[in-house]
């Protein structure tokens, strides 16, 4: 027998995961709500820009398109007009790659990198208050926890 059969008040282990699946993806929308209105409204920016110019930090030496691509887990589509935007406001500049005339790899301006630590900071500063009612026992819990998860997931596959 068992434990919801003995028990009607406990719930099958599938319907407790479900109901975490629904709580996790509640929080990720909220949160990822306030910070696309914080960028927004603070600098003018948006939530997709923010990862770009976050990649590109990661990469000083920059990414060809597809890289970028990969990284952010979007299509180049996604990306292009992103980059456009960007290259335009000077902040990301398009460099052709050596021995390939076909070949692009954007990466982040002085001004760009500038930008992207003054709205990297303010951007940690709002997501630690978001999650302010967290404890960081709590939080180091919670990382082991998403970490088993994420080791248990199948691979992605890209789509290309």
């Amino acid at each position: 027998m068992t434990q919801s059969a003995k028990n009607p008040t406990i719930e099958p282990a599938t319907k407790t995961r479900l109901r975490l699946w629904l709580k996790l993806l509640k929080m990720s929308r909220q949160i990822e709500g306030e910070l696309r209105e914080n960028l927004r409204v603070e600098f003018e920016s948006t939530l997709p820009r923010f990862d770009v110019m976050a990649a590109l930090y990661r990469f000083p030496k920059g990414l060809r398109m597809n890289e970028l691509s990969a990284v952010l887990k979007v299509s180049n589509g996604n990306v292009t007009g992103i980059v456009d935007r960007l290259v335009n406001d000077t902040s990301v500049t398009r460099v052709a790659v050596p021995g390939d005339r076909r070949a692009l790899r954007v990466k982040l301006t002085a001004t760009g990198k500038k930008e992207f630590l003054l709205q990297a900071k303010q951007h940690e500063e709002w997501v630690d208050a978001l999650l302010s009612a967290v404890s960081i026992d709590d939080a180091e819990m919670m990382i082991e926890i998403a970490d088993k998860v994420i080791s248990t997931a199948p691979d992605e596959k890209e789509d290309q």
